[in-house]
Protein backbone atom coordinates (compact mmCIF):
# COMPACT_ATOMS: atom_id res chain seq x y z
CA UNK A 1 0.00 0.00 0.00
CA UNK A 2 0.79 3.71 -0.06
CA UNK A 3 2.75 6.01 1.57
CA UNK A 4 3.02 9.61 0.47
CA UNK A 5 2.90 8.02 -2.92
CA UNK A 6 5.41 5.44 -2.48
CA UNK A 7 4.54 1.58 -1.75
CA UNK A 8 5.67 0.42 1.73
CA UNK A 9 5.30 -2.53 3.76
CA UNK A 10 4.92 -1.84 7.73
CA UNK A 11 8.14 -3.94 8.65
CA UNK A 12 10.43 -3.73 6.20
CA UNK A 13 13.98 -5.23 6.27
CA UNK A 14 17.18 -2.72 6.30
CA UNK A 15 19.61 -4.27 3.35
CA UNK A 16 22.65 -5.85 4.42
CA UNK A 17 21.93 -5.81 7.96
CA UNK A 18 20.10 -7.80 10.51
CA UNK A 19 17.56 -5.62 11.56
CA UNK A 20 14.17 -4.16 10.39
CA UNK A 21 12.16 -1.25 10.27
CA UNK A 22 8.66 -0.31 11.30
CA UNK A 23 6.19 2.25 10.88
CA UNK A 24 5.71 4.15 14.24
CA UNK A 25 1.63 3.19 14.23
CA UNK A 26 1.28 5.05 17.63
CA UNK A 27 2.78 8.67 16.07
CA UNK A 28 0.14 8.62 12.96
CA UNK A 29 -1.58 10.17 11.67
CA UNK A 30 0.34 13.34 12.58
CA UNK A 31 4.17 12.08 11.78
CA UNK A 32 5.50 9.38 9.65
CA UNK A 33 8.37 8.26 11.76
CA UNK A 34 10.12 4.84 10.73
CA UNK A 35 11.52 2.49 13.94
CA UNK A 36 14.68 0.47 13.53
CA UNK A 37 14.50 -2.47 15.42
CA UNK A 38 17.42 -4.69 16.28
CA UNK A 39 16.93 -6.45 20.09
CA UNK A 40 14.09 -8.74 21.27
CA UNK A 41 13.79 -5.86 23.76
CA UNK A 42 12.62 -3.95 21.07
CA UNK A 43 10.52 -5.77 19.12
CA UNK A 44 9.12 -6.57 22.45
CA UNK A 45 8.59 -2.77 23.85
CA UNK A 46 7.13 -2.34 20.02
CA UNK A 47 4.45 -4.68 20.35
CA UNK A 48 3.21 -3.59 24.02
CA UNK A 49 2.65 0.08 23.76
CA UNK A 50 1.28 -0.48 20.42
CA UNK A 51 4.16 0.83 17.81
CA UNK A 52 3.25 -2.19 15.80
CA UNK A 53 -0.47 -3.59 16.20
CA UNK A 54 -2.99 -5.88 14.26
CA UNK A 55 -2.39 -9.48 14.70
CA UNK A 56 -0.50 -10.63 11.42
CA UNK A 57 1.80 -7.66 12.02
CA UNK A 58 2.14 -8.28 16.06
CA UNK A 59 3.32 -12.22 14.93
CA UNK A 60 5.83 -10.50 12.20
CA UNK A 61 7.29 -8.60 14.16
CA UNK A 62 7.59 -11.03 16.80
CA UNK A 63 8.89 -13.74 15.14
CA UNK A 64 11.73 -11.21 13.75
CA UNK A 65 12.27 -10.63 17.75
CA UNK A 66 13.22 -14.69 18.20
CA UNK A 67 15.79 -13.92 14.94
CA UNK A 68 17.41 -11.07 16.99
CA UNK A 69 17.55 -13.23 19.84
CA UNK A 70 19.18 -16.08 18.43
CA UNK A 71 22.00 -13.95 16.26
CA UNK A 72 23.20 -12.80 19.76
CA UNK A 73 22.92 -16.45 21.66
CA UNK A 74 21.14 -19.43 19.70
CA UNK A 75 21.24 -21.25 23.09
CA UNK A 76 18.22 -23.84 23.94
CA UNK A 77 17.80 -21.18 27.03
CA UNK A 78 18.13 -17.85 24.79
CA UNK A 79 15.64 -19.17 22.42
CA UNK A 80 12.88 -19.85 25.31
CA UNK A 81 13.51 -17.00 27.46
CA UNK A 82 12.86 -14.62 24.20
CA UNK A 83 9.86 -17.08 23.15
CA UNK A 84 8.12 -16.45 26.72
CA UNK A 85 9.31 -12.49 26.97
CA UNK A 86 7.42 -12.42 23.38
CA UNK A 87 4.75 -14.32 23.98
CA UNK A 88 4.08 -12.06 27.29
CA UNK A 89 3.44 -8.79 25.43
CA UNK A 90 -0.08 -8.97 23.92
CA UNK A 91 -2.38 -12.02 25.07
CA UNK A 92 -5.34 -12.34 23.13
CA UNK A 93 -3.78 -12.29 19.23
CA UNK A 94 -3.29 -15.87 18.33
CA UNK A 95 -1.26 -14.90 15.56
CA UNK A 96 1.81 -13.62 18.08
CA UNK A 97 2.39 -17.74 19.26
CA UNK A 98 1.82 -19.22 16.15
CA UNK A 99 4.39 -16.97 14.56
CA UNK A 100 6.61 -17.85 17.44
CA UNK A 101 5.95 -21.00 17.28
CA UNK A 102 6.68 -21.48 13.69
CA UNK A 103 9.91 -19.86 14.10
CA UNK A 104 10.46 -22.02 17.16
CA UNK A 105 9.45 -25.83 15.41
CA UNK A 106 11.95 -24.55 12.52
CA UNK A 107 15.19 -24.29 14.51
CA UNK A 108 14.89 -26.63 17.35
CA UNK A 109 16.19 -29.25 15.60
CA UNK A 110 19.16 -27.34 14.68
CA UNK A 111 22.54 -26.97 15.65
CA UNK A 112 23.11 -23.61 17.12
CA UNK A 113 25.41 -22.17 14.35
CA UNK A 114 22.72 -22.22 12.06
CA UNK A 115 19.84 -21.62 14.16
CA UNK A 116 20.29 -17.52 13.62
CA UNK A 117 20.04 -17.74 9.88
CA UNK A 118 17.39 -19.72 9.65
CA UNK A 119 15.07 -18.00 12.02
CA UNK A 120 15.80 -14.97 9.58
CA UNK A 121 14.77 -16.53 6.76
CA UNK A 122 11.67 -18.38 8.68
CA UNK A 123 10.39 -14.21 9.60
CA UNK A 124 10.91 -12.98 6.45
CA UNK A 125 8.93 -15.70 4.70
CA UNK A 126 6.27 -15.42 7.60
CA UNK A 127 5.87 -11.63 5.99
CA UNK A 128 6.01 -12.37 2.55
CA UNK A 129 3.05 -15.20 3.37
CA UNK A 130 1.27 -13.12 4.73
CA UNK A 131 1.64 -10.46 1.81
CA UNK A 132 0.32 -13.41 -0.51
CA UNK A 133 -2.43 -15.02 2.57
CA UNK A 134 -3.89 -10.79 2.63
CA UNK A 135 -4.17 -10.29 -1.11
CA UNK A 136 -5.96 -13.94 -1.69
CA UNK A 137 -8.22 -12.82 1.27
CA UNK A 138 -9.18 -9.46 -0.70
CA UNK A 139 -9.73 -11.34 -4.04
CA UNK A 140 -12.16 -14.07 -1.75
CA UNK A 141 -13.57 -10.53 0.01
CA UNK A 142 -13.85 -8.72 -3.66
CA UNK A 143 -16.24 -11.74 -5.20
CA UNK A 144 -18.79 -11.09 -1.83
CA UNK A 145 -18.79 -7.07 -2.21
CA UNK A 146 -19.69 -7.59 -6.13
CA UNK A 147 -22.15 -9.91 -4.93
CA UNK A 148 -23.48 -7.48 -2.47
CA UNK A 149 -23.40 -4.52 -4.73
CA UNK A 150 -25.25 -6.59 -7.72
CA UNK A 151 -28.27 -6.62 -5.28
CA UNK A 152 -28.47 -3.37 -4.85
CA UNK A 153 -31.83 -1.57 -6.40
CA UNK A 154 -30.55 -0.06 -9.50
CA UNK A 155 -31.48 3.43 -7.90
CA UNK A 156 -29.50 2.84 -5.01
CA UNK A 157 -26.50 1.24 -6.72
CA UNK A 158 -24.01 4.41 -7.37
CA UNK A 159 -21.92 3.20 -3.94
CA UNK A 160 -21.01 0.66 -2.30
CA UNK A 161 -21.19 1.72 1.30
CA UNK A 162 -18.90 -0.73 3.65
CA UNK A 163 -18.72 -0.17 7.96
CA UNK A 164 -15.75 -1.18 9.33
CA UNK A 165 -14.50 -0.85 13.17
CA UNK A 166 -10.93 -0.31 14.18
CA UNK A 167 -7.96 -0.73 11.94
CA UNK A 168 -7.59 -3.92 9.72
CA UNK A 169 -5.74 -2.71 6.70
CA UNK A 170 -2.61 -3.13 5.88
CA UNK A 171 -1.59 -1.35 9.13
CA UNK A 172 -2.26 -4.14 10.75
CA UNK A 173 -0.75 -6.42 8.26
CA UNK A 174 2.25 -6.26 6.52
CA UNK A 175 0.34 -5.37 3.52
CA UNK A 176 -2.88 -5.18 1.79
CA UNK A 177 -4.58 -5.76 5.42
CA UNK A 178 -7.24 -7.92 6.15
CA UNK A 179 -10.61 -6.74 6.61
CA UNK A 180 -9.88 -3.87 3.95
CA UNK A 181 -7.16 -6.12 1.67
CA UNK A 182 -11.63 -6.18 -0.49
CA UNK A 183 -11.87 -2.31 -0.19
CA UNK A 184 -8.82 -1.90 -1.58
CA UNK A 185 -9.59 -4.27 -4.09
CA UNK A 186 -12.46 -2.75 -5.07
CA UNK A 187 -11.29 0.34 -5.27
CA UNK A 188 -8.57 -0.53 -7.55
CA UNK A 189 -10.94 -2.47 -9.87
CA UNK A 190 -13.74 0.27 -10.17
CA UNK A 191 -16.28 -0.77 -8.01
CA UNK A 192 -17.33 2.32 -6.69
CA UNK A 193 -16.54 1.76 -2.75
CA UNK A 194 -17.23 3.95 0.26
CA UNK A 195 -16.35 3.51 3.90
CA UNK A 196 -17.99 4.14 6.81
CA UNK A 197 -15.11 4.44 9.45
CA UNK A 198 -15.80 3.69 13.28
CA UNK A 199 -13.27 5.78 15.28
CA UNK A 200 -12.77 3.05 17.73
CA UNK A 201 -12.63 4.47 21.24
CA UNK A 202 -10.19 4.49 23.53
CA UNK A 203 -7.16 4.19 21.24
CA UNK A 204 -8.90 5.57 17.79
CA UNK A 205 -7.47 3.04 15.79
CA UNK A 206 -10.12 4.26 13.38
CA UNK A 207 -9.87 7.95 13.22
CA UNK A 208 -6.12 7.47 13.48
CA UNK A 209 -5.19 4.36 11.40
CA UNK A 210 -8.00 3.64 9.20
CA UNK A 211 -8.56 6.99 8.06
CA UNK A 212 -5.27 8.00 7.45
CA UNK A 213 -4.37 4.76 5.07
CA UNK A 214 -7.52 5.05 3.28
CA UNK A 215 -6.52 8.32 2.17
CA UNK A 216 -3.37 7.64 1.58
CA UNK A 217 -4.64 5.38 -1.42
CA UNK A 218 -7.24 7.36 -2.29
CA UNK A 219 -10.17 5.45 -1.25
CA UNK A 220 -13.46 6.96 -0.54
CA UNK A 221 -14.37 7.14 3.18
CA UNK A 222 -16.18 9.05 6.51
CA UNK A 223 -15.28 9.44 9.73
CA UNK A 224 -18.42 8.66 12.11
CA UNK A 225 -18.34 8.06 16.15
CA UNK A 226 -18.56 4.51 17.30
CA UNK A 227 -22.33 4.72 18.38
CA UNK A 228 -23.39 6.21 14.65
CA UNK A 229 -23.16 2.28 13.64
CA UNK A 230 -26.36 1.29 14.66
CA UNK A 231 -28.06 4.72 13.06
CA UNK A 232 -26.54 4.52 10.07
CA UNK A 233 -27.43 1.13 9.63
CA UNK A 234 -31.24 1.99 10.84
CA UNK A 235 -31.35 4.56 8.13
CA UNK A 236 -30.31 2.16 5.40
CA UNK A 237 -26.81 3.68 4.77
CA UNK A 238 -24.67 0.87 5.43
CA UNK A 239 -24.64 -2.39 2.59
CA UNK A 240 -22.03 -4.80 4.26
CA UNK A 241 -19.68 -4.57 7.48
CA UNK A 242 -16.64 -5.98 7.50
CA UNK A 243 -14.16 -6.66 10.38
CA UNK A 244 -10.47 -8.44 11.52
CA UNK A 245 -10.18 -10.60 13.89
CA UNK A 246 -7.49 -11.29 16.72
CA UNK A 247 -8.65 -14.96 16.99
CA UNK A 248 -11.07 -17.41 15.78
CA UNK A 249 -12.52 -20.19 18.49
CA UNK A 250 -12.95 -23.53 16.69
CA UNK A 251 -16.61 -22.73 17.31
CA UNK A 252 -16.55 -19.50 15.32
CA UNK A 253 -16.67 -17.24 17.75
CA UNK A 254 -14.71 -13.83 17.03
CA UNK A 255 -12.98 -11.80 19.08
CA UNK A 256 -11.89 -8.46 17.91
CA UNK A 257 -11.25 -5.02 19.28
CA UNK A 258 -14.26 -3.81 21.71
CA UNK A 259 -17.34 -2.50 20.20
CA UNK A 260 -17.35 -5.28 17.42
CA UNK A 261 -20.06 -6.91 19.27
CA UNK A 262 -22.25 -4.06 19.15
CA UNK A 263 -22.14 -3.55 15.51
CA UNK A 264 -22.74 -7.37 15.07
CA UNK A 265 -26.02 -7.11 16.56
CA UNK A 266 -26.80 -3.59 14.99
CA UNK A 267 -26.18 -5.50 11.59
CA UNK A 268 -28.21 -8.43 12.54
CA UNK A 269 -31.28 -6.47 13.72
CA UNK A 270 -31.34 -4.48 10.01
CA UNK A 271 -30.36 -7.50 7.78
CA UNK A 272 -26.95 -6.44 7.01
CA UNK A 273 -24.39 -8.91 6.13
CA UNK A 274 -21.32 -8.67 8.85
CA UNK A 275 -18.79 -10.58 7.28
CA UNK A 276 -15.11 -11.24 9.35
CA UNK A 277 -11.74 -11.40 7.62
CA UNK A 278 -8.67 -13.10 8.72
CA UNK A 279 -5.78 -15.13 7.53
CA UNK A 280 -6.03 -18.89 8.60
CA UNK A 281 -3.47 -18.59 11.33
CA UNK A 282 -5.75 -16.63 13.09
CA UNK A 283 -7.70 -19.57 13.82
CA UNK A 284 -7.32 -21.29 17.22
CA UNK A 285 -8.93 -24.92 17.28
CA UNK A 286 -7.16 -25.33 21.06
CA UNK A 287 -10.01 -22.74 21.91
CA UNK A 288 -13.34 -24.67 21.78
CA UNK A 289 -16.19 -21.43 22.87
CA UNK A 290 -14.48 -17.81 22.24
CA UNK A 291 -17.12 -16.50 24.35
CA UNK A 292 -16.11 -18.27 27.05
CA UNK A 293 -11.98 -19.17 26.94
CA UNK A 294 -10.97 -16.13 24.77
CA UNK A 295 -8.58 -14.62 27.10
CA UNK A 296 -9.52 -10.47 26.86
CA UNK A 297 -6.43 -8.21 27.66
CA UNK A 298 -7.23 -5.62 30.33
CA UNK A 299 -5.26 -2.24 29.00
CA UNK A 300 -4.12 0.67 31.03
CA UNK A 301 -7.46 3.04 32.54
CA UNK A 302 -5.46 6.15 30.95
CA UNK A 303 -6.16 4.91 27.68
CA UNK A 304 -9.85 5.67 28.46
CA UNK A 305 -9.31 9.11 30.73
CA UNK A 306 -7.45 10.56 28.27
CA UNK A 307 -6.99 11.00 25.16
CA UNK A 308 -3.99 12.45 22.80
CA UNK A 309 -4.24 14.84 19.75
CA UNK A 310 -2.94 17.70 18.02
CA UNK A 311 -2.95 21.49 19.58
CA UNK A 312 -3.11 24.39 17.43
CA UNK A 313 0.48 24.57 17.82
CA UNK A 314 0.96 21.71 15.52
CA UNK A 315 2.52 19.36 18.98
CA UNK A 316 0.52 16.61 20.57
CA UNK A 317 -0.08 16.56 23.35
CA UNK A 318 -2.34 14.26 26.17
CA UNK A 319 -5.31 15.77 27.86
CA UNK A 320 -7.55 14.48 30.69
CA UNK A 321 -11.30 13.82 29.61
CA UNK A 322 -12.73 13.12 33.37
CA UNK A 323 -11.72 13.82 36.47
CA UNK A 324 -8.59 12.88 37.69
CA UNK A 325 -9.85 10.30 40.48
CA UNK A 326 -12.32 9.02 37.88
CA UNK A 327 -12.23 5.40 37.59
CA UNK A 328 -12.06 3.23 34.22
CA UNK A 329 -12.24 0.21 32.86
CA UNK A 330 -10.81 -1.04 29.49
CA UNK A 331 -11.45 -4.16 28.15
CA UNK A 332 -9.15 -3.91 24.99
CA UNK A 333 -11.53 -7.09 22.88
CA UNK A 334 -14.85 -8.44 22.98
CA UNK A 335 -16.15 -11.75 21.94
CA UNK A 336 -18.70 -11.54 18.49
CA UNK A 337 -20.51 -15.03 18.71
CA UNK A 338 -20.64 -16.98 15.71
CA UNK A 339 -24.73 -17.25 15.03
CA UNK A 340 -24.10 -13.33 14.51
CA UNK A 341 -21.09 -13.50 11.34
CA UNK A 342 -22.38 -13.97 7.94
CA UNK A 343 -19.21 -15.12 7.13
CA UNK A 344 -15.68 -15.81 7.54
CA UNK A 345 -13.12 -14.55 4.66
CA UNK A 346 -9.55 -16.34 4.26
CA UNK A 347 -7.17 -16.99 1.54
CA UNK A 348 -9.06 -20.46 0.73
CA UNK A 349 -12.53 -18.55 0.10
CA UNK A 350 -15.37 -17.90 2.47
CA UNK A 351 -17.07 -20.22 4.76
CA UNK A 352 -19.71 -20.31 7.57
CA UNK A 353 -18.92 -19.48 11.20
CA UNK A 354 -19.06 -22.65 12.51
CA UNK A 355 -16.70 -26.02 12.78
CA UNK A 356 -18.47 -27.37 9.66
CA UNK A 357 -17.85 -24.35 7.97
CA UNK A 358 -13.89 -24.57 9.24
CA UNK A 359 -13.64 -27.92 8.33
CA UNK A 360 -14.59 -27.48 4.65
CA UNK A 361 -11.29 -25.43 4.64
CA UNK A 362 -9.36 -28.27 6.00
CA UNK A 363 -7.47 -26.32 8.36
CA UNK A 364 -8.40 -29.25 11.33
CA UNK A 365 -11.31 -28.01 13.49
Amino acid sequence: MNVEGRPRHTIEPLPGRRAVQILDQTLLPHEIVWRELTTTAEAAHAIRVMQVRGAPLIGATAAHGLAFALTTDPSDAALAAAHAELLATRPTAVNLRWALDRVHTRVATLSPAARADAAWAEASQICADDVATNAAIGRHGLKLFRSVFAAKPAAARPVLNVLTHCNAGWLGCVDWGTALAPVYQAHDAGLPVHVWVSETRPRNQGASLTAWELTQHGVPHTLVVDNAAGHLLQRGLVDLCIVGADRVAANGDVANKIGTYLKALAARAHGVPFYVALPLSTFDPTTADGVRDIPIEQRSAREVTHAVGRGADGASAEVLLTTPTTPARNDAFDVTPAALVTALITERGACPATPEGLARLAIGI
